[in-house]
């Protein structure tokens, strides 16, 4: 089975706590756990994280290179500030979907700026923790179109 690595940025271990109303009622297990469902479906597996600090981060995405197949990283506040994580998702060189919980281009005008999408294949961003599992698919079929180019 092919991994793919699912990273989470600061403050998601809050959900379910953190501002209901605009992240909804979902934990970061619950994600875990349609990750998890959602990824033995599609026949992956997945390496499921978070951690709130950003040299963490870097140093988990540098190690996929060579052990995963692909990323999906809802980088949170960092998605706005981190370099250190585009650096890293480059140096990594594999396929990276970026996730938002939601709709960052409805947000404070500082929270649209991403410098993960820079290097993403895609975004999906505003549809709660539902969009974990559509990035899961997408991820799935990026890795079979990469399997019939070799």
């Amino acid at each position: 089975m092919k991994l793919v690595t699912v990273l989470n940025g600061p403050n998601l271990n809050m959900l379910g706590l953190r501002q209901p109303q605009i992240y909804g009622a979902s934990t970061l297990d619950d994600v875990e756990a349609i990750c998890a469902e959602t990824a033995e479906k599609l026949g992956l597996a997945i390496d499921f994280r978070q951690s709130n600090i950003e040299g963490e981060l870097v140093t988990w995405i540098q190690e996929c290179r060579g052990r995963s197949h692909g990323i999906i990283i809802n980088p949170a506040a960092y998605t706005t500030t981190s370099i250190a994580i585009l650096d890293a998702l480059l140096i990594a060189e594999q396929p990276v979907i970026e996730v938002h919980i939601t709709n960052i281009h409805k947000r404070e005008e500082f929270r649209q700026h991403s410098y993960v999408a820079k290097v993403a294949t895609g975004v999906i961003c505003g549809l709660g923790v539902a969009g974990y599992a559509l990035a899961l698919r997408a991820m799935a079929g990026l890795l079979a179109d990469q399997q019939d180019d070799n």
